[in-house]
C-alpha cells in the first residue's frame, strides 16, 4: 500500500511530495494495477484535463480555498497521468515535463535570471512575446492559440494576438460599428432562410462582440458566464413561483416538464426576479 505523504508546515513545503504522486501513478499503471487506468490513452484523458481545469476555475470564482486545493490536486493528477503515458511510449516522462517548463520560465524571465532591466509588467509581457516568437520562428501569429479553448475565450485570444501586430481598429468605435454591420448581415441571412449562411453570419457577429468586449477591457468569457449565472438565478425564482402557484410544471406525455403555462405569466415572475436584484 502506498503511504500518503505527511502534511508538512507551509514553511517546509518545497514540492517534495510530487515524486509520491508519480510513484502512485506508476503503481496504478503497472501490471496488476487499476484496469481502468491502464486502458486510458492521451485521447481519452482530454475530457478530464478540460473538466478539471474548469473545476479549478469554479473553485477560484467561489473563493473556496479548500476546494481549490482539492481541484488543483485533481488537475495535477492529469499532468502526472499524461507524463506516465509518455513514459509508457518510451519517449518522455514526468521529469521531462517539469524540466521543460523550468527551462522555459528561465528563458522568458531574463529580467529575473539574467541582466535585462524592465520598467514594469507591460514590458515583461512584451519581452515574453518577443522571446516566444524567436523560439517559435516560422509559426503563424495565431498558431499558439489552442483550438480546444472555449470558443469565446479563443476568439478573444485571437483578437488580442493580431492586435499586437497592428491588425486592429484604432479605437473602440470601429469595433462597435463592426457589431452593427454584422447584425445587419445576420438579419439579411435570416431573411433568406439559408441555415448555413445564418450560422456563418451569427459566428461573425459573436466574434465581433468578443472584439468589442476586448476594446472595452471586458473578458467576454467571464461576461457570458456571469450572464448565465444571472439567468440561472432568475429562472430559479420563476420555478419557485410556478411551484407555489401551480404545484410545478405541467407534465407532458413523456413525463417531463413541458408547455402549458402562459409566457406572460412566466415573464411576470422573471421581472419579479430582476426587480429583486437577481
Amino acid at each position: 500500500m502506498t503511504d500518503v505523504p505527511p502534511k508538512l508546515p507551509l514553511s517546509e513545503q518545497r514540492g517534495q511530495t510530487y515524486p509520491s504522486l508519480v510513484a502512485l501513478m506508476q503503481r496504478l499503471l503497472a501490471p496488476g494495477g487499476c484496469p481502468w487506468d491502464r486502458e486510458q490513452t492521451f485521447d481519452s484523458l482530454k475530457r478530464y484535463v478540460l473538466e478539471e481545469a474548469c473545476e479549478v476555475i469554479d473553485a477560484i470564482e467561489a473563493d473556496d480555498r479548500e476546494l481549490l486545493v482539492e481541484e488543483l490536486g485533481d488537475l495535477a493528477l492529469q499532468v502526472v497521468f499524461l507524463g506516465e503515458l509518455l513514459r509508457r511510449e518510451g519517449r518522455f516522462g514526468p521529469d521531462d515535463v517539469v524540466r521543460g517548463i523550468i527551462a522555459k520560465l528561465v528563458r522568458r524571465h531574463p529580467h529575473v535570471f539574467g541582466d535585462v532591466e524592465v520598467s514594469g509588467s507591460d514590458e515583461v509581457l512584451q519581452n515574453w512575446e518577443n522571446i516566444k516568437a524567436n523560439e517559435k520562428q516560422g509559426r503563424g501569429i495565431l498558431d499558439g492559440v489552442p483550438r480546444a479553448l472555449p470558443a469565446l475565450y479563443r476568439a478573444q485570444r485571437m483578437s488580442e494576438k493580431v492586435s499586437r501586430v497592428g491588425f486592429d481598429w484604432p479605437d473602440p468605435s470601429g469595433s462597435r460599428d463592426k457589431v452593427g454591420e454584422e447584425v445587419r448581415e445576420l438579419d439579411e441571412a435570416i431573411a433568406t432562410g439559408d441555415a448555413d449562411r445564418i450560422e456563418h453570419e451569427l459566428g461573425d457577429l459573436l466574434f465581433a462582440l468578443v472584439n468589442l468586449a476586448r476594446h472595452q477591457k471586458v473578458d467576454a468569457e467571464t461576461a457570458l458566464r456571469k450572464a448565465g449565472d444571472r439567468f440561472r438565478e432568475r429562472f430559479a425564482h420563476v420555478e419557485a413561483r410556478v411551484r407555489e402557484k401551480h404545484g410545478g410544471w405541467p407534465v407532458g406525455e413523456d413525463g417531463k416538464p413541458g408547455h402549458g403555462l402562459g409566457l406572460e405569466e412566466l415573464d411576470g415572475y422573471w421581472d419579479e426576479a430582476k426587480r429583486g436584484g437577481a
